[in-house]
């Protein structure tokens, strides 16, 4: 269920602000974003995964946390993040 360190270190260089970064608010949301879209292609097959459920609630509980923190102090940084990932609002 859990990314892979290969795909983790993909989505880290594509978000990352700058060289050594790895837990940025962008960073954070692109790999969340990453993995509640494969949650959400496993509940496609397994309906009744309740306790996936649950941990996709999580991710996307904490996803808005993330986004509404760079809302409110990085506007631009939000918006660009925001279009990159599709994520709609």
């Amino acid at each position: 269920m859990a990314l892979g360190s290969a795909a983790k270190s993909v989505v880290i260089e594509k978000y990352r602000v700058h060289a050594k970064d790895c837990g940025s608010p962008e960073v954070q949301v692109a790999i969340l974003s990453e993995r509640i879209s494969q949650l959400t292609e496993h509940f496609k097959l397994h309906a009744k995964d309740h306790a996936s459920r649950r941990g996709l609630l999580m991710m996307v509980n904490r996803r808005r946390r993330l986004l509404d923190y760079l809302k409110n102090r990085h506007a631009d940084r939000y918006k660009q993040i925001i279009q990159s990932l599709g994520i709609r609002r």
